[in-house]
């Protein structure tokens, strides 16, 4: 059977809190983390209803850096409705909150765009407050660890082992050109054991031009993300990564659901329950344990020419009529 490991990027927006029309922290979580809309929610309680209606798991990463703005209540808000549902919560972490955190912060004179920005024993004091900031806020202590924007380095995952987290998630093969710099390669598809750890990829499914396209949400269609599984299962991968993020099936500006995207995300999880030798694991209970030789890792799909195009015209009119994310 092939582990889906379902995750949703669970996080305020820097932005909003730092832009020109900055909001504060009551109007960022209604716009990023609940989604509330005119016509209901659309963000981390709409996914947890939709994960128990389907039976399936997610994995939701969440990021406590907004603690340094706001204290761990903020936090406590995110953390508690997805215990309650029982599922799974890991460790997040975007660095450009320390551009706007208290004067009096713990982490005092650390400014960076990506965790990746910092010197290993840096990375370490970061992580380690980001983690214990989690934990304050009623999580369990995380095993598993996403940089924001993907930006991480050798020296995170190396900060990550020496706090005792034993997965990272942040290699991206189908974005050539992310924030990740852990020196793997596009072919690095599958977990594999590095720098202490395993790292687990975000999948990838082929795309025009020989390139690859990464297993979001947002960014594939259904029935690309369906010859995905369908591959990666008959191809005996151990495991499928997809990502999604709490803030996605809305316009956060216009707070206009995006119809086309909701209808996307139930969509899979309804696969995700009716295909089967397929199933949605979780860090805590169910991490990846069979990891792959870099010399011998599986190819993705290949592209479907007719596919990719439907997916070009349906991302055209999800832009048109929603705007961007």
């Amino acid at each position: 059977m092939t582990s889906v490991y379902l995750t949703i990027d669970t996080e305020y927006s820097a932005a909003l809190a730092n832009g020109p029309c900055r909001v504060d922290r009551a109007e960022n979580f209604m716009r990023s983390v609940a989604c509330i809309t005119p016509d209901g929610p659309a963000g981390i309680t709409y996914k947890l209803d939709l994960l128990k209606r389907y039976g399936q798991r997610g994995v939701f990463f969440i990021d406590p850096m907004p603690a340094l703005l706001w204290g761990v209540a903020a936090i406590e808000d995110v953390v508690a409705p997805i215990l309650e549902a029982g599922q799974d919560i890991q460790l997040h972490c975007h660095t450009e909150w320390l551009d706007l955190a208290l004067p009096d912060n713990p982490l005092k004179g650390l400014s960076g765009g990506n965790i990746k920005d910092f010197a290993f024993e840096d990375q370490c004091r970061i992580l380690e407050w980001c983690r214990d900031t989690l934990v304050a806020a009623g999580a369990p202590a995380p095993v598993a660890f996403r940089a924001g924007n993907y930006g991480a380095n050798r020296d995170t995952l190396r900060a990550l082992c020496e706090l005792g987290l034993n997965y990272d998630s942040s290699h991206t093969p189908g974005i050539p050109d992310s924030a990740c710099d852990l020196e793997l390669s596009a072919s690095d598809t599958q977990p594999l054991l590095y720098e202490g750890l395993i790292e687990v990829p975000v999948s990838c499914v082929g795309d025009i031009g020989g390139r690859l396209r990464h297993a979001q949400v947002t960014a594939l269609s259904l029935k690309e993300m369906r010859a995905g599984l369908i591959h990666a299962r008959d191809g005996r991968m151990s495991s499928f990564t997809l990502v999604s993020h709490s803030f996605e099936l809305i316009n956060r500006r216009s707070l206009a659901i995006n119809k086309l995207v909701r209808k996307r995300f139930e969509g899979l999880c309804k696969l995700l329950e009716k295909t089967p030798d397929i199933w949605t694991g979780d860090y805590t209970n169910s991490p990846p344990i069979d990891v792959f030789h870099r010399s011998d890792m599986p190819r993705p799909v290949p592209a479907n020419t007719l596919t990719v195009g439907m997916r070009y015209a349906e991302q055209a009119v999800s832009n048109s009529l929603y705007g961007a994310i």
